[in-house]
């Protein structure tokens, strides 16, 4: 197995989703939504623990390996998300969003690679990267929800905009704890605990934009809408320290530039 056999489980998973989409709306029965949602989730899961065996390291030194678990955290955070606030329309969007992140990395398939850099080599390599996959996760469903905030009307805005928060909570909890594994991480791999590396410093940027819209939040009228603006603006910068950042100059002998 090689991450070419990626295709086969990512095929398999968007099929079982698609027909739970289509059953699900068809018997109008949301119990079909979520044993579907389950058992896609459960066969990438299936695909990350097998190549992990094959590969012998964490999947995650690569971009596409980081795809691979957002696209996994998304399915699992789809189905949370039904059980903790039964609507059906969370996990049909987290999957979409998976479907997304599958498709490009179907579409762009890596040969594997067994080595893995001394400085990856850490106790605190895996839990960095898995919390800031859920952070991230959670976060981008809060950018939908931030959106439908500022389109629902004035009546269903208290409503919507609380179901953000509660999001927002647990994506800003898990982008704090990445942080501090990260530092842990650097500390025992280059012996420092910040360097301002230009992802740190991005990291740190993002977590200030979340800090931001809970502080506003918790201070403005429960009626105004300018917090789902500024976290818009919070996952726009949460994307460039994830992807955008690879590609800015500076960044060219920075120790978190993703492999290929």
């Amino acid at each position: 197995m090689n991450i070419y056999n990626f295709e086969i489980y990512g095929y398999a998973t968007i099929i079982i989703w698609l027909l739970g989409f289509l059953f699900s709306f068809l018997t109008k029965k949301t119990n079909l939504l979520l044993s579907s949602s389950f058992l896609g989730t459960l066969t990438l899961g299936l695909f990350i623990g097998l190549y992990w065996n094959l590969i012998e390291r964490p999947p995650m030194r690569t971009l596409a390996e980081t795809r691979m678990w957002y696209a996994f955290f998304l399915g699992i955070i789809g189905c949370f998300m039904f059980l903790r606030w039964r609507q059906a329309w969370m996990p049909i969007f987290t999957q979409l969003l998976a479907i997304l992140f599958i498709i490009i990395n179907i579409s762009y398939p890596e040969t594997y690679n067994k080595s893995l850099m001394p400085a990856l080599q850490s106790v605190w390599f895996i839990p960095h990267v898995i919390v800031y996959m859920l952070a991230y996760s959670f976060l981008a469903a809060s950018f939908v929800f931030a959106i439908k905030s500022i389109l629902v009307k004035d009546d269903k805005f208290e409503e919507s905009i609380r179901l953000t928060d509660n999001i927002v909570y647990i994506g800003f909890s898990f982008l704090t704890l990445g942080l501090l594994f990260g530092a842990l991480w650097a500390k025992k791999a280059w012996g420092h605990y910040w360097t301002w590396d230009p992802k740190e410093t991005w990291a740190f940027i993002t977590w200030i934009g979340y800090l931001i819209y809970i502080h506003y939040r918790y201070q403005s009228n429960k009626k105004d809408r300018s917090p789902a603006y500024i976290l818009l603006f919070a996952f726009v910068l949460l994307m460039i320290c994830w992807f955008g950042v690879q590609y800015l100059p500076s960044a060219s002998n920075s120790v978190h530039t993703y492999a290929y």
